[in-house]
């Protein structure tokens, strides 16, 4: 008789692991103290400005999506005209900008509402209470009714969608579709008529200026003089009037000193390298700030190969929805230590929600100089998929709502980008791995080795399946394994330096006079390792002490050393 075929779910291919790239540029902000006279001008300005950044948005969306703008030439020198031709580069280039970034959020949409199409489609095909393969059918007629009228709707989305990407026309809205749609919901947003329009039209303002290498303190429309900390701008044309400054130029009565990485500021601006200048105002809070930024070159960083070879240490973390599941994780793929846990409360205003995820990061980045690690490796987490199917992919019910709610809440992208920024200015590498199996994996392997590993503590730090997926992330980081192989030999007490779990890749034996190799599935005999049969499946073993005397030295998951040597 043959042996049957199981008829499981195949699983996905896996993608490799890499290194993120360090930040290409930086940012700073400084807050500017104007005088009432100062506030008239900057508004002044801005609001001139922004009413002509507006028409020359709506004359690029007209011209439409072309390789080449070839009437740039054009537009700037209309711009000119009414300002300068510095401020015309920098709304010319602003336009430009926000054109591409909306082309490329119809294009992601796009493939949203196809992925949503698709599902609804498949189940649609299946009738009530049926099941064709994997594809199950809506379980009664009310809600296939419910899912046709949503198909509908999404098939017109689709084609409103795909029309304006041939035509090259995406819709923008100069201020934030957020704050417009706001303005018919006063009551519910507790604002007066008079307070929107205060946010409305400072975020209407335009007061960008591009830097330039060469000039003075590498911004002729924006100067910030690292000497006295003044700031002085370039006026447009109508309103040179208002100058009490040599050629057309205004100097606020207000400094700036940029203390955040004021260094790095320095060494540009002395040198007359270009620094761009954004000047903002919040109305919430009735004040003025100056931002600076600058691009960067990319510095070459150690691949997780390199990482690897180089015997260093990796703090893996797995994001969740109310907190950060850590653990240390060696060049082995062995976790060292207790399993770590940093909530995250990421609720109530944005604001407050920014802070909270930064000082997570921040005990994170703490977390891994402590304890000597060379970087961080967390997940390439995206729920583009999960969110464009919703509901028919992630549950239905009680429960599926509350997971879908807990999968929306969860900030993948700016985790990812703030962990970046952070941890490259002190000194730390990101890994970035795939996401697939890690939660399922490494509770099955890896959560009760830790529980047991913790149990000796007298803390108590319950090690969960968010634990065992973080040293899954970690192990994939490293290029090992997730699934521990049955019958690996415990660490024992005196012989520790040996491994202390089984590895994909093995090791070639040490040559002399030793002992031949042994397999790694295979257990010992003699009275020089441990005799209990159910040691052999136990990754970490509690140690057994007598009374009165030492304890046993520290094996390598407890007190190893740790090569934390960076990698040029």
């Amino acid at each position: 008789m043959g042996r049957r075929q199981r008829t499981g779910k195949r699983l996905r291919a896996i993608a490799t692991s890499f290194t993120v790239a360090a930040p290409a540029g930086a940012r700073i902000r400084d807050r500017l103290r104007l005088s009432e006279r100062d506030v008239e001008v900057l508004t002044a300005v801005g609001r001139h400005l922004g009413r002509h950044a507006r028409a020359d948005l709506a004359e690029r969306i007209r011209i439409g999506d072309v390789a080449i703008v070839q009437n740039r030439a054009e537009r700037k020198k209309g711009l000119t005209a009414v300002s300068s031709s510095r401020w015309a580069g920098a709304m010319t280039r602003t336009s430009e900008d926000q054109y591409q970034l909306s082309l490329r959020s119809l294009h992601d949409q796009r493939a949203g509402l196809r992925r949503a199409i698709a599902t609804i489609s498949k189940r649609l095909a299946v009738p009530c209470g049926k099941r064709e393969g994997r594809v199950r059918g809506y379980a009664d007629q009310e809600e296939r009714w419910q899912k046709q009228r949503r198909l509908q709707v999404l098939t017109a989305r689709l084609a409103r969608v795909e029309d304006r990407i041939a035509r090259g026309r995406p819709a923008i809205v100069a201020g934030g579709r957020q704050l417009a749609k706001l303005r018919h919901n006063l009551t519910d947003a507790e604002l007066t008529e008079q307070q929107w329009r205060q946010r409305w039209d400072a975020r209407r303002m335009f007061l960008t200026a591009d830097g330039e290498t060469g000039a003075p303190f590498g911004n002729y429309t924006i100067t910030v003089d690292p000497g006295d900390s003044t700031v002085t701008i370039v006026l447009p044309e109508p309103l040179r009037h208002l100058a009490n400054a040599p050629r057309g130029r205004y100097r606020l009565a207000g400094t700036v000193r940029f203390h955040h990485r004021r260094d790095e500021w320095l060494d540009r601006v002395q040198a007359n390298r270009a620094v761009r200048y954004d000047i903002a105002y919040h109305p919430e809070r009735d004040r003025w700030y100056l931002d600076a930024s600058w691009s960067t070159d990319a510095p070459a960083v150690p691949s997780p190969d390199q990482l690897a070879a180089s015997g260093a240490r990796l703090l893996s973390v797995d994001l969740n929805g109310d907190h950060l599941a850590a653990c240390v994780v060696d060049g082995c793929g062995n976790p060292i230590g207790e399993p770590i846990t940093i909530p995250t409360a990421l609720s109530g205003p944005a604001a407050q929600r920014d802070g909270r995820l930064r000082q997570a990061i921040s005990e994170l980045i703490d977390l891994a100089h402590q304890h000597g690690c060379t970087g961080i490796a967390i997940e390439n987490l995206g729920f583009d998929d999960a969110r464009a199917t919703g509901r028919e992919t992630m549950g239905r019910g009680k429960r599926g709502k509350s997971f879908r709610r807990t999968v929306a809440g969860i900030p993948t992208a700016r985790f990812r980008e703030r962990l970046r920024g952070m941890a490259y200015h002190r000194g730390l590498v990101v890994v970035a791995v795939d996401p697939a199996y890690t939660s399922r994996w490494g509770a099955q392997h890896w959560q009760r080795p830790l529980q047991q590993q913790t149990k000796q503590n007298a803390k108590q730090n319950t090690a969960t399946r968010h634990h065992g997926a973080a040293v899954a992330i970690g192990r994939r980081a490293f290029g090992h394994g997730i699934r521990r192989r049955p019958g690996v030999t415990a660490r024992h007490q005196r012989m520790a330096a040996r491994r202390a779990t089984g590895q994909t890749a093995s090791r070639p034996p040490a040559h002399g006079a030793t002992s031949p190799p042994r397999t790694a599935g295979t257990p010992t005999g003699g009275g020089k390792t441990c005799r209990s049969p159910s040691d052999q499946l136990t990754v970490f073993p509690a140690p057994k002490t007598v009374r009165g005397a030492p304890g046993p030295s520290p094996g390598p998951v407890h007190g190893d050393a740790a090569h934390v040597g960076q990698l040029a």
